[in-house]
């Protein structure tokens, strides 16, 4: 999760080539698949958990009566939107159109934070209908996965605008293309990850 920039661009130059390791990939390339399937490893004893907890309720609301899957549904539409953006933003970075590049960068960042807004609404909303943290089993491993997906869509953004800022400046070491690709992944794979979540959490009942 702590994946930087840095980490990232240290390809060589386009015209040069970037540096290739032993499996045709990137050297980039090929830590960023590395760090994210250490990533899915982890979502996956995540999700594992909250399958596990999710019919085990005790005292407190159960999840019908506090999910709001219309609200929720608009904003997993809204992040979903983002890989598109995102897309756009990888495509524009390959025509090395930094002008279209910055704005799609901009525009992934404001629907993904978009996102984490109406998810700080919703944790707002369930608590004051009384599901805490602890109030159950269900309700803490359903916190623990949701909240850890928030916190890398937020890192996410962070990593969104630091390339923006450092694109506008026209500081980033090695292949921009590249680079934006692969913030592109990271991206992309958060929002696979919703996708995975809001199915098991709001489409499937416990």
């Amino acid at each position: 999760m702590w994946f930087t920039l840095d980490n990232l661009a240290t390809a060589h130059d386009t015209h040069e080539g970037a540096a290739h390791s032993s499996t045709g990939l990137s050297n980039v390339k090929l830590g960023m698949w590395l760090f994210l399937g250490t990533e899915c490893l982890l979502f996956g004893g995540l999700i594992s958990t909250y399958m596990l907890y999710r019919g085990r309720v005790g005292t407190g609301p159960r999840p019908s009566q506090v999910f709001d899957i219309p609200f929720t549904s608009v904003s997993s539409f809204v992040l979903l939107m983002s890989s598109l953006t995102m897309v756009l933003a990888v495509s524009s970075a390959h025509k090395r159109d930094d002008k279209s590049t910055n704005l799609w960068l901009v525009i992934t960042a404001l629907l993904g934070a978009t996102f984490v807004g109406g998810q700080v609404y919703e944790f707002t909303a369930f608590y004051n209908e009384g599901m805490g943290f602890s109030t159950s089993l269900f309700s803490s491993s359903f916190y623990v996965l949701t909240g850890f997906h928030g916190v890398h869509v937020t890192v996410g953004l962070i990593m969104l605008l630091a390339l923006r800022g450092m694109l506008k400046n026209n500081k980033v070491p090695g292949s921009r293309a590249e680079t934006v690709e692969m913030i592109g992944l990271y991206w992309h794979f958060v929002d696979i990850v919703w996708i995975i979540i809001f199915t098991l959490i709001d489409l499937i009942p416990a």
